[in-house]
């Protein structure tokens, strides 16, 4: 999974302008985001028509804010460009919500 470096909403943007996304937002303190971060390699396996990018809230805060991501760890899909869903919120994600989740956007 690719690291995406600090940048700003439009950035992004045009990064995700070509292709199909999963953003995942997360923080290298939260307790969630480790419970999660083993399974990413199984679930990136299992969805190879996707690219996989961390977006680290320490170093993308406003990022965080322009998305309306307010608990972490969270996923957002873009297709070409355009949010096609996402899985935001406080909950504790296993690997199976978010392939539920992923099946659900194809």
């Amino acid at each position: 999974m690719e690291k995406i470096p600090v940048m700003n909403k439009q950035e992004l943007l045009t990064r995700l302008g070509d292709g199909q996304y999963v953003l995942e937002f997360m923080a290298e303190w939260c307790p969630d985001c480790n419970f999660i971060k083993p399974h990413l390699p199984e679930i990136e396996a299992d969805f190879p028509e996707y690219q996989f990018l961390q977006v680290d809230r320490d170093q993308n805060l406003d990022l965080f804010k322009e998305f309306n991501v307010f608990g972490i760890p969270s996923f957002i899909v873009f297709k070409d460009g355009k949010e096609a869903g996402r899985l935001v919120n406080k909950a504790r994600k296993t690997k199976e919500d978010v392939e539920t989740f992923l099946h659900k956007i194809k």
